[in-house]
């Protein structure tokens, strides 16, 4: 505690005293948990060395990951927890130090999800405004409510899960709608498919393997980047089926332009998305029953819905989240980005190695933004 300031020591006692211990995991983890669950994208902004043995380590670049891994290696995973976090992360940045401080918590194995969601956002209001931040911009999303909207449309397997992977990327998923919606009608090209795709289209998976599996042994070609036949053969599939011309699917890719557009305060947000479904012949299930009574949780705890923007096209930009999204800002500083961005990770743990999926939820703030 005392390599902190004496604001930041102020704000783990806050989140300790919301019933969130403070934790510190090591700083040197293994790389190859945040390539996996990131994407290579973010190995030119970690700070790499090798053990002992030749595992490719790194300086922690976020303090979530490290913490979800301490708390699987635990007792039991599975018995609810709360961890916080004030200290130093490590990531090589075009502007800012290197080395910065970041403080946050982790919320595991709740089942009320609503009302955990309602608790978290309200300790990150509680937070910034510790900090001194008294002018929070409030801004929301919902990955749950866009997965029941692609669900809704019976997409094709392939085009549904590389809309998910991309939602919260908001130039890539247009990019992605604009290729879907693509037809003759529409006066749109669509893109070219690899010849050897085209070949295995309409072949069952495991044809495909041993077709792809003997065109390498013919050819002595090798895969690369440690790809098997069957790796190769589903990403043909794949390629295949993203480029197939299907009048569902052109209409899918406009509906889903359409919503992706609604955005104001919550509750008439919501009310839009529910006209919108309904006039359309869309069942989007339980996810707006769970968003209106995530609001009624946040208003119990005195956070006015009005007084928050969503949007149908925010979400986080890693895979792992799968519901409520969150960001705060501050309105007399807008360039400073988000102060604070959080939400529901129901998937991570699960992608760690639990063996039962662990509901999650929790918020990072980024303080050298404040």
């Amino acid at each position: 505690m005392s390599l902190l300031s004496e604001t930041h020591a102020g704000l783990a006692s806050l989140l300790e005293t919301a019933g969130f211990p403070r934790v510190e995991p090591a700083i040197l983890q293994p790389a190859s948990l945040f390539l996996d669950l990131i994407g290579e994208d973010i190995r030119g902004r970690m700070f790499l060395t090798a053990g002992p043995d030749g595992e490719e380590m790194c300086l922690r670049p976020d303090y979530t990951i490290p913490v979800c891994r301490d708390h699987l290696d635990g007792e039991d995973a599975r018995t609810p927890a709360r961890y916080s976090y004030v200290g130093k992360v490590f990531r090589q940045r075009s502007q800012g130090a290197p080395e910065f401080l970041q403080a946050g918590v982790e919320c595991f194995g709740r089942d009320d999800l609503e009302a955990a969601d309602a608790e978290i956002l309200a300790l990150g209001l509680d937070s910034v405004r510790h900090l001194g931040v008294d002018d929070a911009d409030v801004r929301i999303g919902d990955e749950g409510l866009f997965r029941a909207m692609l669900e809704a449309l019976a997409l094709p397997a392939a085009w549904s899960r590389r809309l998910g992977e991309l939602f919260g990327e908001t130039d890539r998923l247009e990019a992605a709608l604009a290729v879907m919606g693509a037809s003759e009608e529409t006066g749109s090209a669509l893109p070219a498919t690899p010849t050897l795709a085209r070949v295995l289209e309409g072949l069952d998976p495991a044809a495909a393997k041993e077709a792809v599996a003997e065109l390498l042994g013919l050819t002595g070609l090798r895969p690369v980047g440690g790809r098997s036949a069957a790796d190769i053969a589903e990403r043909l599939l794949e390629q295949a089926s993203l480029s197939a011309q299907d009048p569902a699917t052109v209409r899918a890719a406009e509906l889903l332009s359409r919503y992706l557009k609604i955005s104001g305060t919550p509750r008439a947000a919501l009310a839009e998305i529910e006209a919108f479904a309904a006039a359309q012949g869309l069942d989007l299930g339980t996810a707006p029953a769970r968003f209106a009574a995530r609001l009624e949780a946040l208003e119990a705890r005195g956070i006015a819905a009005d007084g928050m923007s969503f949007s149908a096209s925010f979400g986080r930009r890693l895979d792992y989240y799968t519901g409520f999204v969150f960001e705060i800002h501050s309105s007399s500083r807008p360039q400073a980005g988000h102060i604070v961005g959080g939400g529901r990770y129901d998937r991570l743990l699960s992608l760690l190695g639990a063996s039962e999926p662990i509901p999650a939820t929790g918020f990072s703030i980024w303080l050298d933004r404040i």
